[in-house]
């Protein structure tokens, strides 16, 4: 089955593993979850356990690749469907120098017959959608002709969904962090992208901040991902069900999701996961409302101690709203 990419979470290193999808899951039952990016070589080296276990609950999940080789990614896609993942896909966004000196990442943009051979190769490894996130351009290469080169190069090779951050990459002289903020949005580029391709999924990530600016993006685009905007505030997505895909069912309480994500940090400290890992997705979870420091004071100080279990999350209850 193919996913419904109305809305999505983007892939962040660091942020978006197991733990925090499964409290997304918890939010919001339709959005499209993807994992942080996977290097294919570390799959290739034997290490799927650690990398591509996650919670039956997590569905629809994606898993997201880096690479350049084309039997390793070709290998990495065959595993994500033996792992039952609903969809792979290629990392050709990342600016980050420890991408970058793999030759995978945002630098693919410039080698198009490169990535549509990758998307190939893949594609011939698994019967799950092969889907490509990307950049409007790199460093001086970030005119509309060179996006549409690209973007036609990816679809010729039976790529069906496309993901473009709306802002360019510069390889050199900025901080993975600073690309995210520091070249300007062109979001027009994006949408002007579906006007020329039509028959191809066109989704745009990059400064999307709330659900409104999603629901304006869907005017003209098949989808929206957002990214920092919904793990700093995870509680958006409690009405993404309702506003985006036309669900009835109203949205979860914070103190619902919070016991929740409580009884399952409790199953995973049995399993021998540590309270630390889990605890610090929840900091952002009352953003905004009276006793949101306190919660996250709450959290920071007892989630790292050795002796500490899933109480600590329904004693940080008692410093917000019951009712929230």
């Amino acid at each position: 089955m193919i996913p419904d990419r109305r809305l999505s979470v983007a892939p962040m290193m660091d942020w978006t593993d197991r733990h925090f999808r499964y409290l997304a899951r918890l939010l919001s039952r339709r959005t499209l979850l993807y994992t942080e990016m996977v290097p294919a070589q570390a799959l290739w080296h034997g290490k799927a356990e650690r990398f591509l276990r996650f919670h039956p609950d997590e569905h629809p999940v994606a898993l997201q690749l880096g690479g350049a080789e084309p039997e390793q990614l070709a290998h990495g896609a065959g595993l994500a469907e033996a792992w039952g993942y609903d969809e792979v896909n290629l990392n050709c966004g990342c600016p980050s120098d420890r991408v970058r000196s793999g030759r995978f990442g945002a630098c693919l943009m410039a080698e198009p017959a490169l990535v549509a051979r990758l998307v190939a190769t893949m594609r011939a490894a698994t019967t799950l959608p092969v889907t490509v996130k990307t950049r409007v351009g790199i460093d001086h290469q970030d005119n509309y002709d060179f996006l549409a080169r690209f973007v036609e190069a990816v679809a010729e090779a039976g790529c069906r969904s496309i993901t473009v951050h709306a802002r360019k990459a510069w390889l050199g002289g900025l901080s993975p962090k600073e690309n995210r903020t520091i070249p300007p949005l062109d979001h027009a580029r994006v949408a002007r992208l579906k006007g020329d391709f039509p028959g191809l999924e066109v989704i745009v990530n990059g400064g999307i901040a709330d659900l409104d600016a999603a629901e304006g993006q869907l005017v003209r685009l098949d989808g929206v991902m957002i990214g920092r905007a919904a793990y700093q505030d995870p509680y958006m997505l409690a009405e993404a069900d309702r506003r985006i895909f036309g669900e009835a069912t109203p949205p979860p309480s914070r103190q619902a999701v919070a016991r929740a994500y409580a009884d399952y940090v409790a199953a995973e400290l049995a399993a021998g996961e540590r309270l630390s890992r889990m605890t610090r997705h929840l900091v952002g979870l009352y953003q905004g409302l009276p006793g949101a420091r306190a919660w996250r004071r709450h959290l920071s100080e007892h989630g790292p101690r050795r002796d500490a279990d899933a109480t600590v999350i329904t004693e940080a209850l008692g410093h917000v709203d019951q009712a929230a």
